[in-house]
């Protein structure tokens, strides 16, 4: 099925907006109340999408970092949009992390062919993070970095559960960083796919959603206490 097109507005011109709607089903099948998320495919000419704010930080970034960069932020103008918000900056801070406006909780990710933006509403959603990779197994030598003796041993014959936990891992650091400002090993996450939950070794647990098309994507959030 070819991506599917449409034209859209950002940062005061015209660009084309490419979906794989494949993926996009995948994604929307998560549904979590409170959450928006979407993708796009990284396009040329994405770069132009870079704020004068944006732009600065990514000076010094090759195009394809810069392209990657513009994509996600068009995800993410869109994704504010729906929550009601206008068109903003979505700068990058010191740490490499997203700066969002204020009363909003996001994330965003790419791989090498899709950008992709996950956004919530700060007084609902307390920590929320987003992953993207391409569906390829994990290199055998990387495993061990990335793999608990425990998750080796639940991995079996699927030839991408090495990837999904590094997807996974990936999410709840971006997740939990803002809140803790601890840089995790990738063994101080213990994933549970079954559960849908990630254990942290803090004692911190987090919230789950992996999917599976032509990328794997994976998603971590804390809800706000009720």
């Amino acid at each position: 099925m070819p991506p599917a097109q449409h034209q859209a507005r950002t940062g005061g011109a015209a660009v084309t907006a490419t979906f794989d709607p494949l993926l996009q089903l995948a994604i929307e099948a998560i549904d979590l109340p409170g959450i928006v998320i979407s993708h796009r495919l990284i396009s040329a000419g994405d770069e132009h999408a870079l704020l004068p704010q944006e732009a600065p930080a990514f000076a010094s970034s090759v195009d394809r970092v810069r392209r990657a960069s513009g994509a996600a932020r068009i995800v993410a103008r869109q994704l504010l949009a729906s929550l009601g918000y206008p068109e903003c900056p979505i700068p990058r801070a010191p740490s490499g992390a997203p700066v969002w406006p204020a009363g909003v909780i996001g994330s965003l990710a790419h791989d090498s062919r899709v950008a992709i933006a996950t956004v919530g509403l700060a007084d609902e959603v307390a920590a929320l993070g987003i992953d993207i990779e391409p569906a390829e197994i994990l290199p055998p030598e990387l495993l061990d970095l990335v793999a608990t003796p425990e998750e080796r041993l639940k991995i079996g014959e699927d030839p991408f559960r090495g990837r999904l936990l590094f997807v996974a891992k990936e999410a709840v650091y971006k997740a939990v960083y803002p809140l803790d400002r601890e840089f995790l090993d990738h063994h101080d996450v213990q994933i549970n796919f079954a559960e849908r939950k990630a254990h942290i070794h803090s004692g911190r647990v987090v919230d789950i959603r992996v999917l599976r098309a032509a990328h794997l994507v994976a998603l971590a959030f804390i809800r706000q206490p009720q």
